[in-house]
């Protein structure tokens, strides 16, 4: 069994994770953190991590990008894995997560649902094919609660794209401004805000003739839950170093 130390329990994602481990043996939360307390879950909840006094294997943080310096420097503290699930972070709090897998485990990624990565590999693959004849967009849908556009995964699909066309095309977030013609070097980022969307992603390679599209639609929350609780299994009694989905997505195209 995984003993799980949950930062950011009391959130959306939090409470899905923590559910989700009442109907799965195999890991148990045993203790958490928030700036919100709560009597509902069946663990302690202590506002500030250095004030936990329950043994755990691992850390996962679904909190919020302040939250997430906190959470590195004590996970280097005591020694323990994490994995770190908070999006929307700052290039120097980014830094500070990839200089903690000097010291131990770290698994990071902008999203923790396995689909979405074996989606990255299929954009990748179909960019290596149909690029520099095909134009290509991406389109990204989420809630109307969501803060940061475009999401980091949307980011990471351009990222992907990016390095398989030698960094070649220019990210270019909507075109309201724009009064001009599609430039063939552009990549094109649109974003979708409404509802309760979980958070759908879609690639478009455009040519003259025909469009590919390649997407991924998340229905539950339970999506991520589920990728997070598989990368603290995958996480535990591994060396220190800077780990990802894709490298348990990597295991499934060998």
């Amino acid at each position: 069994m995984v003993k799980v130390f949950l930062n950011g329990c009391c959130g959306r994602m939090g409470k899905a994770i923590a559910a989700l481990c009442k109907t799965n043996e195999d890991y148990k939360i045993v203790a958490g953190c928030d700036v919100i307390t709560t009597n509902d879950l069946s663990f302690p909840v202590f506002t500030n991590p250095t004030d936990c006094d329950v043994d755990f294997d691992v850390i996962i943080d679904f909190s919020n990008a302040k939250a997430v310096p906190m959470i590195v420097e004590y996970a280097i503290s005591v020694g323990k894995p994490l994995v770190c699930c908070t999006t929307a972070l700052s290039d120097e709090t980014v830094e500070s997560i990839f200089d903690a897998s000097k010291k131990i485990p770290v698994f990071k990624s902008a999203n923790m649902s396995y689909g979405m990565n074996v989606m990255f590999e299929l954009v990748r693959q179909a960019t290596k094919a149909l690029y520099p004849e095909c134009d290509i967009e991406i389109v990204e849908a989420h809630h109307s609660r969501k803060v940061d556009a475009p999401s980091g995964t949307a980011l990471m699909i351009a990222d992907v794209i990016s390095e398989e066309t030698n960094n070649e095309l220019e990210y270019v977030y909507d075109r309201h401004t724009a009064n001009h013609a599609r430039d063939k070097k552009e990549l094109g980022i649109s974003s979708i805000r409404g509802g309760n969307i979980v958070g759908e992603h879609e690639v478009m390679f455009i040519s003259d003739e025909e469009i590919v599209k390649i997407s991924h639609s998340a229905q539950t929350r339970d999506v991520f839950g589920k990728g997070a609780l598989t990368a603290a299994a995958f996480l535990v009694g591994k060396a220190p170093g800077y780990y990802s989905m894709q490298d348990i997505v990597a295991e499934a195209f060998k």
